[in-house]
């Protein structure tokens, strides 16, 4: 759907409007936001993600889904959600696992996801280390899918495949004493034999993370923008962001034109959804800042104030007792302060803390 007048939307509206879609008001225990996952990397992440929306952990699981990365999904949308994820032809199936240490192998396409996710299903029956699943995948799938470790000594399927696959294989995923351990669903579903409903999940990036451009769509699904081109939706409206053109559902429009800010104070994970969108000049226009908030390994929480980032966090726990520093990009009022206690008790309880001790760092604005 296009419109028939140019229509500008402003930086400040469009992030209100993600604020209010993400269900930062906590006025549902299972927010919407929750089709897309919650990210849990670290480890624990994606609980203190549902925490700050004030969401339940009842009916979830926590697997790897979007680019390999582990996610916590509802059960009832996994069967869905592994046919929409599936790549939808040979070229976009090399394109997510094209990588220099099997790129013979990539160009199997989307054999290479199947035989793997074949590979997991013979392989887990029952709890095991991912070392050990690793050595077992690996010696069912065809070579050209692994590579020589000459650190472990040992040919390994490329990790970027094999991450990929496990939902398709139908593996849960979850840490124990340090250790990741994979595991079969209770429910296990059979493995997709084409893709299908790949456009609701273009869609619903588009909603929560929108307006969006496919481009910026295909960075999170980590495919090729032709590939999101290919299952665009045909009901979305364009606008005009700082002069690009973006798109999101033609419903969201006059939410999107209404949206203002509200004073929630929030601490956000690392890789919390709201931390998804790929328009990061967007959210954080400071190039330094947001290379601080989206480091590869160790990246900070964020504080989130009305809709705008407006600090970092950090938390290292001492026994039960959990210290939390806030370091915010600028003043902070007595008010947020206050509301800044809550919050970190609220972190405090998503990491099993008994007791939590908040530190507000000097302003480095």
């Amino acid at each position: 759907m296009s419109s028939t007048h140019r229509i500008e939307v402003s930086r400040e509206q469009v992030l209100a409007h993600r604020v209010a879609a993400h269900g930062f008001d906590r006025s549902s225990p299972a927010p919407d936001v929750l089709v897309m996952g919650a990210q849990d990397t670290p480890n624990g992440s994606a609980r203190q993600a549902l925490a700050a929306r004030g969401a339940s952990l009842d009916g979830l699981e926590l697997l790897w889904s979007f680019r390999g990365a582990p996610h916590l999904h509802r059960r009832a949308d996994l069967p869905a959600l592994a046919a929409a994820l599936w790549p939808l032809d040979d070229a976009d199936a090399t394109a997510r696992i094209d990588t220099a240490v099997i790129r013979d192998g990539a160009r199997l396409g989307g054999e290479a996801f199947r035989v793997t996710a074949e590979a997991f299903r013979e392989v887990v029956t029952a709890p095991m280390p991912k070392g050990e699943v690793s050595t077992a995948v690996s010696a069912s799938v065809p070579e050209s899918l692994t590579y020589w470790c000459a650190r472990c000594g040992a040919q390994h399927i490329s990790g970027l495949l094999f991450q990929q696959a496990g939902i398709f294989g139908g593996i849960g995923v979850r840490s124990e004493g340090g250790k990741t351990i994979l595991a079969p669903l209770g429910e296990r579903f059979p493995v997709p034999a084409k893709a299908s409903g790949t456009t609701e999940l273009v869609r619903a990036y588009l909603r929560f993370l929108g307006p969006a451009t496919p481009a910026e769509v295909a960075k999170y699904l980590g495919t090729k923008p032709a590939v999101v081109k290919a299952v665009w939706p045909d009901d979305l409206v364009e606008v005009w962001l700082r002069g690009k053109k973006a798109w999101l559902p033609a419903s969201d429009l006059d939410a999107l034109l209404s949206a203002k800010s509200r004073g929630f104070v929030r601490l956000l994970p690392p890789g919390d959804p709201f931390l998804q969108a790929r328009d990061r000049g967007l959210v954080v226009p400071d190039k330094s800042r947001e290379k601080e908030i989206w480091r590869a390994i160790g990246g900070p929480g964020v504080l989130l104030i009305g809709s705008e980032i407006a600090g970092i966090w950090r938390a290292k726990a001492a026994g039960r007792k959990l210290d939390l520093t806030v370091t915010p990009f600028g003043p902070l009022s007595s008010a947020v302060r206050r509301e800044l206690e809550v919050e970190a008790a609220t972190v405090a309880s998503a990491r099993g803390a008994a007791e939590t001790r908040l530190h507000i760092a000097r302003s480095d604005g």
